[in-house]
C-alpha cells in the first residue's frame, strides 16, 4: 500500500529545494506532479517540476473533471490530476504531494492516511530576503507573497508536522524521518493484519 505525503509551504521558503534533495536521495518515493499554468522558471523541466500548460488548456481539463483538487495560487492555476495520480499509487511506491494549503485539505479529507508536513522559514525577514534573491518576481508580488505566507502559515497547525526549513540537510533529515516513521507504521499494520488472519 502506498504512502501519500502531503508537503506545503508558503512561496519562498525552501520547499521545491528539499523535494527534490528527497527524490534524489530516496528511489522509493516520486512525486505527483501537479498541472500548472504558471510560467517555467529557470532551471525548472517540464514534466519533472511540473506539467506546465496553458489557462484554455487547463480550463479544458478542469471541465472535463481531471482535477482531484485545484486552485488558483497567486494568479496562476495549479491542479492534481486523478489519472496521474491514481498511476503512481499503483506503481506501489510513496507518493509526494507538493500542493497549497487549499489544496492540501482536500487531500486530506480524500486520504485520511496521508501524512501532511508544512514547511516553515526560520523567520518573515528570511523568507522576504529568500523571495528578493530568487530575481523572478516584481516587489509587487513579492509583497502578495510575503501577504499569503501569513495566511499560509495560520494554516500549519492544520498538519501533522511542521519543519523549519533553517538549514537544508537538516529539513531534509527531519523530512526522511517523518517518511521512515511513517512507512513503520504501515509495515506494522501490515503485520497486525497478517497475525489477525493466523
Amino acid at each position: 500500500m502506498s504512502n501519500i505525503f502531503v508537503i506545503s509551504a508558503p512561496s519562498g521558503a525552501g520547499k521545491s529545494t528539499l523535494i527534490n534533495e528527497l527524490l534524489a536521495k530516496d528511489s522509493a518515493l516520486v512525486k505527483s506532479l501537479s498541472i500548472t499554468t504558471r510560467p517555467i522558471r529557470e532551471g525548472e523541466v517540464d514534466g519533472f517540476d511540473y506539467i506546465f500548460t496553458t489557462e484554455a488548456d487547463f480550463r479544458n481539463r478542469l471541465a472535463s473533471g481531471e482535477f482531484i483538487e485545484y486552485a488558483n495560487v497567486h494568479g496562476n492555476w495549479y491542479g492534481t490530476s486523478k489519472v496521474l495520480l491514481n498511476q503512481q499509487i499503483s506503481k506501489d511506491c510513496d507518493v509526494l504531494l507538493e500542493i497549497d494549503v487549499q489544496g492540501a485539505a482536500i487531500i486530506r479529507e480524500l486520504f485520511p492516511e496521508s501524512v501532511s508536513v508544512f514547511v516553515l522559514p526560520p523567520n518573515k525577514e528570511i523568507l522576504r530576503t529568500r523571495l528578493e534573491n530568487r530575481q523572478t518576481d516584481s516587489r509587487d508580488v513579492i509583497e502578495r507573497r510575503l501577504k499569503a505566507a501569513s495566511d499560509e502559515i495560520a494554516k500549519a497547525g492544520e498538519y501533522q508536522y511542521a519543519i523549519i526549513n533553517d538549514e537544508l540537510y537538516r529539513c531534509v533529515g527531519d523530512l526522511r524521518a517523518v517518511i521512515q516513521a511513517a512507512r513503520i507504521k504501515g509495515m506494522k499494520n501490515s503485520i497486525l493484519e497478517t497475525f489477525k488472519k493466523i
